[in-house]
């Protein structure tokens, strides 16, 4: 009898093992950025959010760097459910939908206000677009104001030609195009080895950017132009997400306006502190000529009239939106 109760109660014991088993669902978050950006340490945030949320019920692994899938191949794997959930850079999605790059155009919004109205301006039009693609948009977060980076100090867009230019979305090369330098794609997990090896010797981004991948080591002037404020999106898999019980769903979209307000507070905090940083380590940091400002406008009004034509009827909708009172 009690070899049989014993054989009983490991028989029960080995069941709910499984059963704790099955009820936990585990997701992959591939991301393109270094574990130390501020982007990928609100990511893991908000897994650690969803799990003490969920009490272990749904565990997030954050996959920094480019390591599960390289930054360009993110959508597409949680598109395919190669990932459940990842972050994109939605600027480089743009040959693919126009409005994935309206927040990639020179001076259509260019403070965190402004680039806190556009988000909400494109929202919806970005929800309708990834609902027909089966995503399902968690919440977005932009990179502090965008500025150039070069081997020498510049004084208008004419000096520009002739460099050779890291282009990391559409906007970027059509930014090299009409200036006359030359685009060469370079993702942000391989620019390290791009400036060191003089494959590329100048670019447009952040500051985060610069300090993250150690530009000041190989270039030495960082133009604060503030051009734009790209954001990065987190996305789900809407089957993954569908699949989650209605109380673990709450969890994840409690996290993710928990992430997205974090991550807009942080974005602005750091801006200052990666240019005093970028400072330290040696880097000029030059406040833009009026002429050197005029000339980008004019290539963001360029950029925004051949935007427009491919944006069409939506396209138009998030600008009067955005240009709403």
């Amino acid at each position: 009898m009690n070899i049989s109760r014993l054989a009983c109660v490991l028989g029960a014991a080995t069941l709910g093992l499984a059963g704790l088993a099955q009820a936990q669902t585990k997701w992959d978050l591939p991301a393109g950025y270094s574990a130390s950006n501020f982007h990928t340490e609100n990511l893991v945030q908000f897994a650690s959010d969803v799990d003490k949320a969920t009490g272990g019920k749904l565990k997030i692994t954050v996959h920094a760097n480019g390591s599960l899938f390289k930054a360009p191949e993110i959508k597409r794997a949680v598109q395919g459910g190669q990932a459940q959930i990842g972050e994109i850079l939605l600027v480089n999605f743009e040959n693919e939908n126009a409005l994935f790059g309206v927040d990639g155009l020179p001076f259509l919004a260019t403070g965190y206000p402004q680039a806190k109205k556009l988000a909400a301006a494109q929202k919806p039009a970005l929800d309708k677009v990834l609902a027909a693609q089966g995503i399902k948009l968690l919440y977005t977060v932009p990179w502090p104001p965008q500025g150039i980076y070069a081997n020498k100090q510049i004084g208008s867009v004419a000096e520009m030609r002739g460099l050779k230019w890291r282009a990391y979305s559409p906007a970027t090369a059509k930014i090299a195009e009409l200036v006359g330098a030359q685009p060469v794609t370079v993702q942000a997990a391989e620019l390290s080895q791009a400036l060191a090896t003089g494959l590329v010797n100048s670019y447009m981004s952040s500051g985060s950017t610069g300090y993250d991948t150690k530009t000041y080591e190989t270039l030495k002037f960082w133009h604060d132009t503030q051009a734009w404020l790209p954001k990065n999106a987190i996305i789900v898999n809407q089957a993954a997400f569908n699949a989650l019980d209605a109380a673990t769903q709450q969890a994840v979209l409690k996290a993710a306006t928990d992430a997205e307000l974090r991550g807009w507070k942080i974005s602005q905090e750091k801006n200052d502190w990666y240019k005093k940083a970028l400072a330290e380590k040696g880097m000029t940091i030059v406040a833009p000529s009026p002429k050197l400002v005029g000339d980008l406008k004019q290539v963001g009004s360029i950029m925004l009239v051949d935007w427009e034509k491919k944006a069409g009827a939506d396209g138009a909708a998030v600008l009067a939106a955005f240009r709403k009172p």
